[in-house]
């Protein structure tokens, strides 16, 4: 039998105390106990039934995590007020000051600066590596090495990482395998690969809006309950608390989201074809020659496609800045950061989302200055983007 994560989210029932069909939106930082033991179990973690602070869990974001739990296939979930606090929490409930980390060298920027700029202070180092390549990885390894993180599909170079590998190789020294699936909700399933942790920015294609920021954590209960822990728990200290009411609005959008990535995935494999015969560089992994694209097809849940994102090299920051004030001028979308949104979204990464990776870094890992990553719309007539796109484009190829 496939594996489908939308009939794991959709088979939840959730209902709320008067059988409303959305569960109802627990406006409230505390809550009552009726026996004070019960307080004090619950303090301790020995009662796992009542709601205690909203810091520590609510209703609300309960009912989101259990669903974010069942599309991934964990045990468990916790839910964060962004998508860095999900990062960052993972990191530091897993590391100690001492240990080491190993990181795909192609990764979101703020997840860079996180590892390379930040976790020093606390002595914990970050190597950074060319994370298809599995010897440089193994070979990365030393004593104090407690966690492989990559994405799925990683920012903004689109390489596929072999999550079944990866966590071959972890697992063997004893490593905890981190997989950031923001790019690539229901199309890959981390955890049904491998991976111990599956981490979140809900703000994404997840929630689809972009009118919130929000983070996730899926993993196992025990992790999940360290996590959570009022002594020494990450997220419980540090209180990257979500806001009830902006989990009520993802759990909604949820239930649409396997819907949507099957739009954003065929709109952007059309672009990225019709890119390809223009004769632009085409990073696609839904395209035969992409590198990924065959261990993709073998990771994936069928039936979702490759995904909403796309790159294109303009090779300089000049014609790639030109492309796109043409492009929000003919009202193929926006000019901004961020992706996942129902509008198409296009930004230069080198100078936005990857300005934190030294320039050195981005030339390693093969990012033109003109790199040009695309977030792909829910378009309903893609051909008639393409047009303007492909007017855009006159005079700058």
């Amino acid at each position: 039998m496939k594996f489908d994560p939308a009939v794991n989210i959709q088979n939840l029932l959730q209902f709320g105390e008067f059988g409303d069909v959305n569960p109802s939106i627990t406006d409230s930082a505390t809550f009552t106990f009726m026996q004070a033991n019960t307080m004090l179990e619950t303090f301790s973690g020995e009662e796992k039934g009542c709601f205690l602070y909203s810091r520590h869990w609510n209703p609300s974001n309960k009912y989101l995590a259990d669903a974010l739990a069942a599309m991934e296939s964990t045990p468990a979930a916790w839910v964060t007020s962004s998508g860095m606090a999900a990062i960052s929490n993972t990191i530091m409930q897993i590391c100690n000051a001492g240990d080491h980390i190993i990181s795909s060298m192609t990764t979101y920027g703020g997840t860079y600066a996180l590892l390379a700029n930040y976790l020093p202070k606390f002595n914990i180092q970050s190597t950074f590596v060319d994370i298809s390549n599995l010897e440089a990885v193994e070979n990365a390894i030393r004593p104090n090495t407690k966690i492989i993180y990559t994405e799925s599909m990683t920012n903004p170079m689109l390489v596929v990482s072999d999550i079944p590998k990866l966590a071959e190789i972890a697992h063997k020294h004893h490593i905890k395998l981190v997989v950031d699936n923001t790019f690539t909700p229901m199309i890959i399933t981390p955890t049904r690969l491998g991976a111990d942790v599956t981490i979140y920015s809900l703000t994404k294609f997840v929630n689809g809006k972009n009118d919130l920021v929000a983070g996730a954590i899926c993993g196992s209960v025990d992790f999940i309950d360290s996590l959570i822990d009022v002594n020494k728990g990450t997220s419980m200290l540090l209180g990257p608390v979500l806001d009830p009411l902006r989990s009520s609005q993802i759990l909604k959008n949820l239930h649409t989201l396997h819907l949507r990535m099957k739009q954003h995935s065929q709109n952007a494999l059309y672009l990225a074809e019709k890119f390809t015969e223009t004769g632009l560089r085409v990073i696609y992994p839904g395209l035969n020659h992409h590198q990924g694209n065959g261990l993709m097809k073998q990771m994936m849940n069928p039936g979702f496609g490759f995904g909403g994102i796309l790159a294109i090299d303009m090779e300089t920051n000049k014609r790639a800045n030109l492309l796109m004030e043409k492009m929000e001028d003919a009202g193929v979308g926006y000019l901004a950061v961020s992706l996942g949104y129902f509008k198409t979204l296009f930004s230069c990464s080198g100078k936005s989302t990857s300005s934190e990776v030294p320039e050195q870094l981005q030339k390693e890992m093969g990012m033109s200055e003109g790199l040009v990553r695309f977030s792909v719309g829910l378009d309903n007539n893609i051909h008639q983007t393409f047009e303007k796109i492909e007017s855009c484009l006159k005079g700058l190829i």
